[in-house]
């Protein structure tokens, strides 16, 4: 009978060792488990769902501790990603990015900004000299110079659909790569640029102080696929879970962001929600709802990824010789992480 009662003991210590070890090996200090990622960016109102995430502690809900690094363009963010430096790509797409997914080192995993009526996310501005000499209007655009961040960048692509709609030459235009948003605004504010496609965040300043003139929105003349989301290949696919978790916390950020700033026909819109998202979003660029109010782009609230206009995208970069050889959608889209957004 003794050892009956001493065997029950000894059980009952081993299970209460065996509870505590499980829990110690479960419970984890604050703050610890979290997983750090860097997120490669633009600073502008477009990459609102990101402050969002990060302000409403979305990203923390999900284990990770989210870091913004700041480019000044898509294509460098597009390199980070390649080598390292950063874990997600949020930017324009380019044909450097095309050709990196084309090599698998990249793969789009979402839609981000999207040039659609109403809103306003990349304008065609013009200079006050050139303006003068007669560039009044969108089919005055032949002949003239067009700042660009780089060759290939995504606002040469949306020049092009411009050019196109109303019968313009790009072949009798002069691109000129300024590297950066900054300097194409000070370069059409110069005069040392007829032309350029400007994100709304550089032109409006220029605008508001007569130093140049805008010829119209590209997304009220034809919409298309701005900017998405990537990884590079290696994250998609050894990092499933985090890459899940990331986009789990920007959908939310992003219902959000389109509740805002849309109403339910998608039109722009501010809602009851929206003094507070311009307070969020107004911490991270230091601007008022008054500034920030005009430059409001369009972002899909699941994330969905317009794949037939990024089929477009390369077939013109391919077109104009930026990018070699054939590329499969499959190459640059990531089906396991990607909703393609439905056929208009």
């Amino acid at each position: 009978m003794l050892r009956i009662r001493e065997r029950r003991l000894m059980a009952r210590r081993r299970a209460s060792l065996i509870a505590a070890l499980l829990a110690a090996t479960m419970w984890v200090p604050p703050g610890h488990a979290a997983e750090k990622i860097k997120i490669g960016t633009l600073m502008t109102t477009g990459s609102g769902p990101l402050y969002i995430a990060i302000d409403k502690g979305y990203f923390a809900a999900e284990g990770l501790t989210a870091e913004l690094a700041p480019f000044d363009a898509g294509q460098p963010v597009a390199v980070a990603t390649v080598s390292g430096d950063i874990d997600f790509g949020v930017a324009g797409v380019t044909s450097a990015l095309y050709t990196m997914a084309q090599q698998g080192q990249l793969k789009l995993i979402g839609g981000w900004a999207y040039d659609a009526p109403t809103f306003h996310t990349s304008d065609v501005i013009v200079s006050n000299r050139a303006y003068e000499g007669g560039l009044k209007s969108f089919k005055d655009l032949a002949g003239h110079s067009a700042a660009l961040t780089q060759i290939g960048s995504s606002y040469q692509y949306a020049l092009a659909l411009i050019a196109a709609k109303y019968g313009v030459d790009m072949k009798t235009m002069r691109m000129v790569p300024l590297q950066s948003m900054a300097n194409i605004a000070s370069a059409i504010a110069g005069g040392q640029a007829d032309s350029g496609v400007l994100i709304v965040n550089a032109a409006l300043p220029l605008l508001d102080h007569g130093a140049a003139k805008s010829l119209g929105w590209v997304g009220d003349e034809t919409p298309w696929q701005v900017a998405a989301i990537w990884i590079s290949t290696k994250t998609a696919n050894e990092r499933h879970d985090t890459v899940a978790h990331f986009l789990a916390a920007l959908r939310k950020a992003t219902a959000e962001y389109d509740n805002a700033f849309a109403d339910k026909s998608g039109k722009r819109h501010d809602g009851p929600t929206a003094p507070a998202i311009y307070a969020i979003i107004g911490k991270y660029l230091n601007q008022t709802p008054e500034q920030m109010k005009f430059a409001i782009g369009y972002a899909d609230p699941e994330l969905r990824l317009d794949v037939k206009d990024v089929e477009r995208q390369i077939a013109w970069y391919r077109g104009q010789g930026m990018i070699k050889g054939d590329v499969d959608i499959n190459q640059v889209v990531d089906t396991r992480y990607a909703i393609p957004m439905p056929e208009k």
